[in-house]
């Protein structure tokens, strides 16, 4: 079981002063154009503009010519040019009836300064929250602010997963990065992984390595996924990907994925307030290692943790937990309380069982939104609960977010 120390509200990362006083100033100046060193065989924005008949992402909702045009001429200094940045929601545009994705992947930290107004606002459309250069993202990791996580009733939930993202200064996403990057950061996350196990004992695994005794945890890693090949992550697999998983079983963390790092606690009880005290103690353990290496996570006042997608940028933070619905998800009401609980439903493996989670990473600390997932849980199982006894629920329907 994890060592619990007193977690409190975390501020964002310590600054040396100068730093903090001219970074600002600096992010504003217009840096070297690399794109005048590029010699790319390209039209004109309106010729290379993109089709987007049929696409239902966020990135082709807010996307139209003149931003494209706006866009078409930049690149940030490690070579991510905008085509780069929405290639992933050309390649999976989605469906009319699926669920809303981004359609984008940052190429690199700077990628959010350089098309801000592109991402901005696909933030805005994804997360219905205003990206302010005046409101700071705050996070909050003491897990004691966590009310009711150990209290869902048992007759209606199985079983949650809480996961952590982030990404570190100075590398390329894994959209964008090449191989020698790739391999930095595995050695780097070695040796985090080596000093944490000292700590809590665990054990790393290259995906080729991974062998009989991970596979009956049912982690079995033959190929990438088609999601990460068709965006581009997939590059070179399985090179210096690995897993990294805790010896009594309650944290995974993944190295060089979707993102440099996410950190992942599965529970076979629906007891997210273990869960998510897992990760917060795993997650600020790590950080501090990654400080003393001189390569800190990835922060923006006003974004947050930065990681390589808008959908998970703030607190880089997804919490669910798994529960019996059979009258609800029926329900004309449902995708309205969903959208007004700020959840999101999933359909899980066993019949009748479908996940239930935050869609929102950013405006909210790691607490507040987990406790959304928790109060959202509760008060689905009530409604369900009404229907089993054929009365109505409309008194527990939430008011508008």
């Amino acid at each position: 079981m994890w060592k619990r120390n007193k977690v409190w509200l975390i501020k964002p990362p310590a600054e040396h002063p100068l730093e903090a006083k001219y970074r600002p100033l600096l992010e504003s100046l217009v840096p070297p154009d690399p794109m005048s060193k590029l010699k790319l065989k390209r039209g004109s924005p309106r010729e290379e503009f993109p089709s987007l008949d049929g696409n239902y992402t966020c990135m082709a909702r807010v996307l139209d010519l003149h931003m494209y045009t706006r866009q078409f001429n930049r690149a940030t200094e490690s070579g991510v040019i905008f085509d780069d940045i929405i290639r992933p929601g050309l390649e999976d545009p989605g469906t009319r009836t699926g669920p809303m994705t981004v359609g984008c992947l940052a190429g690199d930290a700077q990628s959010y300064i350089l098309f801000c107004d592109f991402f901005d606002r696909v933030i805005e459309a994804y997360h219905s929250y205003k990206v302010s250069c005046d409101v700071m993202q705050e996070s909050d990791f003491n897990y004691d602010n966590l009310k009711g996580g150990d209290a869902f009733d048992p007759a209606y939930t199985e079983s949650c997963e809480v996961s952590v993202a982030r990404c570190v200064e100075d590398y390329c996403f894994p959209t964008h990065c090449s191989r020698g990057e790739r391999r930095q950061l595995l050695t780097l996350a070695k040796k985090v992984l080596d000093e944490f196990s000292e700590e809590f004992p665990g054990k790393l695994y290259s995906i080729d390595d991974l062998n009989q005794e991970t596979k009956d945890k049912g982690i079995i890693m033959d190929g990438p996924p088609a999601s990460l090949i068709k965006t581009g992550v997939g590059r070179d697999w399985p090179d210096a990907r690995a897993l990294w998983v805790s010896d009594d079983g309650t944290l995974a963390v993944w190295v060089n994925m979707e993102d440099h790092l996410r950190l992942v606690s599965s529970r076979n009880d629906a007891n997210i307030q273990e869960a998510f005290a897992t990760i917060c103690i795993g997650l600020l353990k790590m950080e501090a290692l990654y400080k003393k290496l001189r390569h800190p996570f990835i922060w923006k006042p006003h974004l947050g943790w930065v990681v390589s997608s808008p959908a998970e940028v703030g607190t880089g933070l997804k919490a669910s937990v798994t529960i019996k619905l059979v009258h609800l998800v029926t329900h004309k009401r449902l995708d309205n309380i969903l959208d007004r609980l700020r959840l999101c439903i999933e359909k899980a493996c066993l019949h009748g069982m479908y996940k239930i989670c935050n869609r929102q990473t950013i405006g909210l600390t790691e607490v507040e939104l987990t406790q959304l997932v928790v109060d959202g849980v509760n008060l689905l199982i009530r409604m369900e609960k009404r229907l089993e006894n054929n009365e109505g629920f409309d008194d527990l329907v939430p008011a508008q977010k």
